[in-house]
């Protein structure tokens, strides 16, 4: 009688392209990861200081509350280059000069950006220069595990002023209609014109700070980081991506609807009722939609159930598991 076939244990879960036991496959006094660890290094910082009066505009656009966020947005991207980490692998020479065409096509790209002054150009071409660096370093290897975090630093960039303009204006007349037909349907007798919701005894004017764009601007930033960090399948992560304005939009409309009924209460002059509908509910709003992005997760949870690979067979054939006589 044949012993029984051991079950296979279940794998291990980790961030998303994190390699299994990286930490045995790494050493400091290896050169074949020693040397293009440092030669990355160096050369990121040449190309940082490169781009110095670029990311000191940045930096003042930073203390703009729609950009609050810029500051942690590199320190993340660090923390995710460091938990996917892979060694580093010989590289093919077309993969060199790749990258190397890749790092001249942004620099090319600073240089017409800053030709035409235009800022968003200079700004985004950083994103194409740092790709390229990477893979003229690391290859295309390096790129797989590294790309999730060079790509998150858009998020330390000030949107074109084009687009921020246009998504704005409409956050604001979505937040204005959602918010007056909740507390229409409440029995509230309120009424909008324009981008001003009038209640009985009180008006609110949905201004640019309420319009939701900082709160969209940082919770996209969020979602984007737990897809890469959550080991999830490829249509959930999509979805999570796809969630993010809808529930920034939502969460917004709450806090406007919440400020009216509170203003109906306590009155528009009462001091407590206007920072905590202004100032303070705005720091609710965060924690509140990332409750519902850990709803949304459950709920995809329950709905994709994951199959181990070993219970996949011929049909007709005999079970791993089931001893044979």
């Amino acid at each position: 009688m044949s012993q029984p076939t051991r079950p296979t244990a279940s794998p291990t879960l980790r961030p998303a392209g994190m390699p299994a036991a990286r930490t045995n496959e790494f050493a400091w006094n290896d050169p074949s990861q020693r040397v293009p660890l440092i030669t990355l290094g160096v050369l990121t910082l040449l190309l940082v200081l490169a781009y110095l009066d670029t990311f000191s505009l940045v930096m003042e656009e930073w203390s703009n509350p729609l950009y609050s966020h810029g500051y942690i947005v590199p320190i993340f991207a660090l923390g995710l280059l460091w938990v996917r980490f892979q060694p580093f692998r010989p590289v093919p020479a077309v993969e060199r000069w790749a990258g190397l065409g890749i790092l001249v096509l942004g620099l090319s790209l600073r240089l017409a950006g800053i030709y035409m002054t235009m800022m968003p150009i200079d700004r985004y071409s950083f994103l194409i220069s740092i790709f390229g660096l990477f893979m003229m370093v690391g290859g295309w290897h390096t790129i797989r595990w590294a790309g999730p975090a060079l790509g998150f630093l858009f998020f330390m960039f000030p949107l074109p002023s084009v687009l921020e303009q246009n998504v704005l204006w409409r956050l604001q007349t979505l937040a204005s209609v959602g918010s007056t037909f909740i507390l229409q349907t409440m029995g509230v007798a309120a009424f909008r014109e324009g981008n001003l919701i009038r209640v009985p005894g009180a008006n609110l004017n949905i201004a640019d700070a309420c319009s939701g764009l900082r709160m969209l601007t940082i919770f996209g930033a969020l979602a984007v980081a737990m897809v890469f960090l959550v080991e999830r399948p490829w249509w959930d992560k999509f979805i999570i991506l796809l969630s993010a304005v809808p529930i920034a939009l939502i969460v917004n409309i709450i806090r406007i609807t919440l400020t009216g009924l509170l203003y109906m209460a306590a009155g528009p002059d009462n001091e407590f009722a206007r920072k905590l509908g202004h100032d303070w509910a705005g720091f609710f709003m965060m924690p509140l939609a990332l409750g519902f992005l850990w709803i949304e997760l459950q709920i995809l949870e329950r709905l994709t159930i994951p199959v181990e690979v070993a219970q996949y067979r011929p049909v007709g054939a005999r079970s791993a598991t089931t001893p044979v006589r």
